[in-house]
């Protein structure tokens, strides 16, 4: 694992000297995990060219000792030394400065600088770039996580009946992930019935499932801190022309944007594909914009599947391909799947079947 940290330490040391950055700090907990190993949420590093430090304190200074690697810690008294006081004992002294600019609040920045007097450049998505093309162990926590959602999901399936609120399905599917292995929940479970399923992002409530809904579940477990995302639309029971045929199209979707999935192909390529058959189908202005997203550490995260993106995919990409149509008062349907790109082509990584009925 040592040697893991120490190229992506020496990655990111290339990449600030080719932008002529001396050092950076970095605030984001996922990009301090990538780097580290850490996985607290307190906690600031300075990456230099040559050194690592990591700062946090005694709350977590144990843990950073067991989890972290390649780096110096410093434990801060938080009672006496201010963020950025201890920030310019060790950064070291350039004209330069980069800092993790999409993970640091104003009042954090005025602390900072307010000690700190230097040339100071916001960088986004530098460190990102070098998360997006994940390593083995990476995928390899993604595929178990997929591994532990597919297996909840069959069992959550088996707890449905006429009766049963989104609430408590949620629920149980959340509780078995955890009982499966999970370390928690990708994110908050999106369990819809009904015409709620329109809701592209809508919070479980009491409603209850009635014959002939729309089931809409979107979940993810959780592995070392890598994340699943899948989703599954279903009806209850029994399916009117409309829904079926609401169904057919947003599959058709999800099938021609994997068609185009591939070592080189842009992201821009993958979303039209799917844009065209859900325009074709009479649903252009009920589609979501944007079909997918990269997946690791975070959520949502580069690279981005949407219409104005024509960033390449790269073998080692973990990506979701994720067509959705939400129509008001009728309801919604996504089919999501999460894709390692590869040579090849690609390679799912979710299998729970895509049937639409559920008797």
């Amino acid at each position: 694992m040592v040697t893991i940290y120490s190229n992506r330490q020496t990655q990111l040391s290339h990449k600030l000297l080719k932008n002529d950055l001396a050092a950076m700090l970095v605030f984001g907990h996922e990009n301090i995990q990538y780097l580290t190993g850490f996985t607290g949420n307190a906690a600031y590093l300075i990456a230099s060219h040559t050194t690592y430090t990591l700062i946090t304190d005694y709350r977590y200074v144990d843990r950073a000792k067991q989890e972290s690697h390649n780096c110096n810690l410093v434990c801060r008294d938080r009672e006496t030394e201010p963020l950025g006081e201890c920030i310019k004992r060790f950064l070291p002294k350039g004209e330069h400065i980069g800092f993790d600019a999409s993970y640091v609040t104003v009042a954090m920045w005025q602390e900072i600088t307010h000690f700190v007097k230097c040339n100071f450049q916001p960088v986004i998505g530098l460190i990102e770039q070098l998360r997006s093309v994940k390593e083995q162990c990476e995928v390899s926590c993604i595929r178990k996580a997929a591994e532990i959602a597919d297996m909840a999901l069959v069992d959550t399936l088996k707890q449905i009946k006429v009766g049963i609120t989104e609430k408590e399905l949620a629920n149980f599917l959340d509780y078995r992930m955890q009982q499966l292995g999970s370390d928690g929940v990708s994110f908050d479970t999106i369990l819809l019935f009904g015409i709620r399923s329109a809701l592209p992002h809508g919070k479980p409530s009491e409603m209850q499932l009635k014959e002939g809904d729309f089931i809409l579940i979107d979940f993810g477990a959780v592995v070392n801190g890598y994340r699943s995302d899948m989703t599954r639309t279903y009806v209850y029971k029994k399916a009117s022309q409309e829904q079926q045929q609401l169904f057919n199209t947003v599959l058709t979707a999800h099938t021609a944007a994997l068609s185009e999935v591939c070592d080189g192909a842009s992201c821009s390529t993958v979303n039209d594909a799917a844009q065209k058959v859900i325009d074709a189908g009479g649903y252009k202005e009920y589609g979501g914009k944007g079909i997918g997203h990269g997946l690791g550490l975070y959520l949502h995260e580069a690279p981005f599947i949407t219409p104005t993106n024509n960033t390449v995919l790269n073998a080692g990409n973990v990506i979701t391909i994720e067509p959705g149509v939400y129509i008001p008062d009728v309801g919604g349907v996504r089919i999501e799947d999460d894709i390692l790109v590869n040579h090849n082509g690609y390679e799912c990584l979710t299998h729970a079947p895509k049937h639409f009925i559920l008797e």
